[in-house]
């Protein structure tokens, strides 16, 4: 925006400046919790880059082709609060009274969806900077696809000491570097300080080096308070293509309280009342809580009319490409007509659900041009290896990525891809390394994003490479995710029709669980295949009346059939449940729920290959979950089936005993 935006006046921003650093003040006192340090030093960094370089529309806080901003440092979430409120956006002064309580719009941290203008919900240090690099790719994508006249936008981020520790970060910015995101700023909130202290303590390294080394611009401001510095570096970096941008910006935390300035008791406290009132002597401030001049202000109006100005002049571009409404669809998140006509017929095929999963991805990706997505070095391996939208690198925009190992960095870059819309992103590694994932898997859903997470190996069927790769607590951990869809697929065509849910989802993640080995393709006597949907369906159902069910999941919905059937033939009629997803089976309504597990059918046993946690409140008191509470070993994949009791004898003696 610079070179649009008002002439410069220093007088009237240092009043918008200080008003951030009092609003910052001021609600974390009145909350007794929170951070003022960080959102002080960086009020005139900050209010530069929001007032004349951040591309935006305080009215129209959704327009597609606006910047986007990430304050990855979210322990300074009031910094970010009162910017909103000083330049335009719904987001009142009460509200910033409301800071951090009940029901308010202000919460610790920003949170995506819940308040007006928060791109992605950071906090855990690290992920902002990550969500910065899928948003940067998705930007880069879509221009390629839809041109600069629809697409022309930078991200901007803010972040802090602790960001650039988290080994997240190091993952991401690598990447970021290797790709030439030249569209990506992040400035540095360089002020030595973490809450243990200074940052000598455990950091030392040379970080602007570093970015250099990852194939970053490096820039400088020894000021954080040098308006002119600052915005001169913003401008330089405004103009890379080539390569993302790294602004060292050196920043004295908590200024310009007088005692607590430049120390970590500035970090994660209210500074006190006293302090407070220090403070506001020094700026010349009334000593009134949450007091904010007219002429911080001023500057409202222009950059309201001159975002509405953006705005109209993207509609007049928009209106005028012959994709605009493709353009438009992708951002809503609509799939192209006729999508669910490209997933395969694998109903007789009996392979590994990885290889299943591999050719219905193949086709949709060229049926969904918005389905982007890699591996986290592992494409031949979890099934990812297609051949639709070539491979996105610094010199080409394709929409197939290699991640390289870097498991955490891809989960939050989804996140990213994710959250600036126009994408559906997917990512895959190995289910043991879902734990390196974790984090970023529950912001997805904390979120809503709609991600898909590839898992494959997903048991003890992983075989020889032993304990260390064979996932045990892994699905437990998945399904303890709030908002999360885990779906682990018992056949090819089970896969199939959990990609068909899968992307039919559009308000939260979805993990998918795919074996090494081949499934026997099954024959379903009962519902059929697209039942996958509701989570759980009745897969084989005996002549007679059962007397018993048992459930299963993935590898193991082969070992429930063999051990119905043996069943059968001695007078114990035996229902086959497969339950590929526990969440998708709970959401259906009670009718649907009691058909497949009626309640006096309490006779129950179910058979996973991973932790029998939470099994029991499908088995019931009388039920027996079958599963592996205990590390693996290296052996063949069937030796361990065997060893560890993952047969039908087994199953069906379980039965037994409880008929």
């Amino acid at each position: 925006m610079t070179g649009t935006t008002p002439p410069f006046d220093s007088a009237a921003e240092w009043q918008a400046i200080n008003s951030l650093r009092v609003l910052a003040m001021d609600a974390v006192q009145q909350a007794n919790s929170g951070h003022p340090g960080t959102p002080m030093a960086l009020a005139p960094a900050a209010w530069m880059l929001w007032t004349r370089h951040l591309k935006h529309a305080p009215e129209t806080p959704d327009w597609a082709d606006r910047d986007r901003f990430v304050l990855s440092c979210g322990h300074a979430s009031m910094l970010l609060y009162g910017l909103l409120h000083l330049t335009g956006y719904d987001l009142s002064i009460d509200d910033i009274k409301a800071f951090r309580q009940w029901g308010s719009k202000t919460p610790g941290h920003p949170e995506r969806g819940h308040t007006v203008g928060v791109e992605t919900t950071t906090g855990p240090l690290g992920q902002g900077i990550s969500n910065a690099v899928g948003m940067a790719i998705s930007e880069r994508m879509l221009r390629a696809e839809f041109g600069e006249a629809v697409v022309n936008h930078r991200t901007w981020v803010i972040a802090s000491d602790g960001d650039l520790m988290e080994g997240i970060s190091h993952e991401s910015a690598s990447l970021a570097g290797h790709l030439g995101l030249g569209r990506l700023t992040v400035i540095w909130d360089d002020n030595s300080i973490t809450i243990d202290g200074r940052t000598d303590l455990a950091f030392s390294e040379g970080v602007a080096q570093r970015f250099e080394a990852y194939g970053w611009r490096t820039l400088r401001v020894d000021d954080g308070t040098d308006l002119v510095a600052i915005d001169a570096a913003l401008s330089r970096a405004g103009m890379e293509e080539d390569k993302p941008t790294l602004i060292v910006l050196k920043t004295i935390i908590g200024d310009p309280a007088p005692t607590k300035r430049d120390t970590a008791g500035a970090h994660g406290a209210p500074l006190g009342a006293e302090e407070i009132a220090a403070t506001k002597k020094i700026l010349g401030w009334p000593d009134e809580p949450f007091f904010v001049p007219k002429e911080a202000y001023r500057t409202l109006p222009d950059l309201q009319t001159q975002g509405a100005g953006l705005v109209r002049d993207w509609e007049s571009r928009l209106a005028a490409s012959p994709k605009a409404s493709e353009f438009t669809a992708r951002m809503a998140g609509t799939l192209p007509d006729g999508w669910e006509s490209a997933l395969p017929d694998l109903s007789a095929e009996s392979i590994a659900t990885r290889q299943a999963s591999q050719k219905a991805l193949g086709q949709l990706a060229h049926a969904i041009p918005a389905l982007a997505g890699g591996s986290a070095d592992l494409t031949g391996s979890n099934g990812t290896k297609i051949t639709a939208g070539g491979v996105f690198s610094a010199s080409m925009s394709g929409t197939r990525f290699h991640f390289g190992v870097r498991e955490h960095g891809m989960a939050a870059i989804l996140n990213g891809m994710a959250a600036h819309g126009g994408v559906r992103p997917y990512g895959a590694t190995f289910l043991v390394f879902a734990d390196y994932c974790k984090p970023s898997l529950r912001l997805a859903a904390l979120m809503g994003l709609p991600a898909t997470f590839i898992f494959s190996h997903d048991s003890i069927g992983v075989g020889e490479d032993g304990p260390t790769h064979q996932p045990v607590e892994h699905l437990a951990m998945l399904r303890g995710i709030p908002g999360m869809v885990t779906l682990r697929p018992g056949d090819a065509a089970e896969t199939v029709e959990s990609w068909r849910t899968l992307l039919r989802r559009t308000d939260g993640p979805t993990t998918l669980i795919l074996t090494r080995q081949s499934l026997a393709a099954q024959e379903r006597r009962a519902d059929p295949v697209g039942d996958t949907a509701r989570g759980a369906y009745i897969l084989h159902e005996p002549e007679a009346a059962p007397r018993a069910v048992v459930i299963a999941t993935g590898s193991e919905l082969q070992i429930a059939v063999d051990a119905a059937k043996a069943l059968a033939a001695e007078g114990i009629p035996t229902r086959v449940v497969s339950m590929p997803s526990w969440e998708l089976f709970l959401a259906q309504d009670a009718s649907w729920r009691d058909r497949v597990l009626p309640p006096a059918l309490s006779a129950r046993v179910s058979v996973e290959a991973g932790s029998t946690f939470g099994w029991c409140r499908f088995v019931g008191d009388r039920g027996r979950a079958i599963g592996i509470d205990h590390f693996g070993a290296s052996a063949p994949g069937k030796r361990l089936f065997e060893e560890f009791g993952f047969t039908a004898a087994r199953v069906a003696q379980a039965v037994r005993d409880i008929v």
